[in-house]
């Protein structure tokens, strides 16, 4: 930040400030705290880069996040107390976990994050959601039981959970016209957190534009691609070439049960930590923790969907082993080698004559 006292705008009016976004992420829905950890672990950019400023025409972010904060109870939540009161002009609503139906608790509450001066009783998920939301100027719904309920949404679940969409509604829109941006995973990868943090800062500052958004209100940059399409592993099914254990030699999994070809995440090609790890890059199968059906509608995890192994089982008997054969034999026979020329021999298509060739050691 600048110094108040030496810094001022050009016309000498009120002191010159740098741009900062507060960002009050509220943790306390239906959720593991999976997102609250794994962004620690983000370094493209990484949390530090924001919440110290260090980035370019990026407004520096001001992060109240209860895992990482040094202050506790009231001191905390003040932050939160603010926004409800119109004291921050600008902040990012962040919601991690599932929204639970309050109308249905019977005598008690779900969830609860923080409490009310008034009567010391706590504040619900939903409660914080519907004083936070008409004030924020954007709102991030951070992991899948953010974004569609998840794990705690599952069939037959007591606590009617929900993703933050389907509470505030799919056509609900913040004061600047954003919708809720979706950010899933199981947890949600690192970077992606701070990339699209870093966006929608940017939005909100004037310097950047809106993230693209998929009819799931996903970041199309993020989700534009199944994991197949970038998985180190495709190649393989085009060969015919696949997995029947776990541990055996880097084929396709989809036979032991990966969701890839179906499902929208960019792990396989960002990583997870530095680029390096993420479920098929250390041959772990792709469970679609990203999905908003996700876990109902892809378990048992380990059992292959009948059309996905009915297709590998084509791939693998039919034109999978005529493709091997055709592309080994055009590798060894034209592309594995090296060219004429470079091989020994007592002339040179270049013209050039070595004096070596003459036993002329000079």
């Amino acid at each position: 930040m600048s110094d108040p006292d030496d810094d001022h705008d050009a016309d000498g009016g009120s002191p010159a400030r740098d741009p900062e976004i507060h960002v009050l992420w509220m943790s306390g829905a239906l959720g593991c705290d999976g997102e609250s950890v794994a962004i620690t672990s983000a370094t493209s950019p990484s949390l530090e880069d924001l919440v110290l400023g260090t980035l370019p025409r990026v407004p520096r972010i001001v992060l109240h996040l209860p895992l990482l904060a040094v202050e506790t109870g009231e001191a905390f939540m003040q932050a939160f107390y603010d926004a409800e009161e119109g004291r921050l002009e600008h902040f990012i609503l962040v919601v991690e976990g599932a929204i639970g139906n309050e109308d249905i608790n019977g005598d008690g509450y779900w969830t609860g994050f923080g409490v009310n001066r008034f009567d010391g009783q706590p504040i619900t998920a939903n409660e914080w959601v519907d004083r936070l939301v008409p004030k924020a100027s954007a709102v991030l719904a951070i992991g899948t039981c953010a974004a569609y309920g998840g794990i705690p949404a599952m069939r037959n679940n007591p606590t009617g959970a929900m993703g933050l969409p389907d509470h505030l509604g799919r056509d609900w829109r913040t004061r600047a016209g954003l919708p809720v941006v979706c950010l899933p995973g199981c947890p949600a990868q690192p970077d992606n957190m701070t990339q699209i943090l870093m966006e929608l800062a940017c939005h909100i500052a004037g310097t950047g534009p809106a993230p693209q958004l998929d009819d799931q209100l996903r970041p199309v940059s993020m989700f534009g691609l199944t994991v197949r399409e970038s998985c180190n592993r495709a190649g393989f099914t085009e060969q015919g070439k696949f997995a029947s254990e776990h541990g055996s030699d880097p084929r396709c999994l989809v036979k032991l049960g990966c969701k890839g070809p179906v499902v929208k995440c960019n792990v396989p090609y960002r990583g997870w930590t530095g680029g390096v790890g993420g479920c098929p890059n250390v041959g772990g199968i792709c469970i679609a923790c990203t999905m908003p059906g996700f876990p109902d509608r892809y378990t048992p995890f380990h059992k292959a969907d009948p059309w996905g192994n009915a297709a590998a089982n084509v791939q693998r008997f039919t034109y999978g082993p005529v493709f091997r054969y055709f592309r080994r034999l055009n590798v060894e026979k034209k592309f594995d080698r090296e060219p004429e020329w470079r091989r020994p021999g007592r002339v040179l298509e270049s013209g050039y004559d070595p004096p070596w060739l003459d036993g002329d050691a000079s």
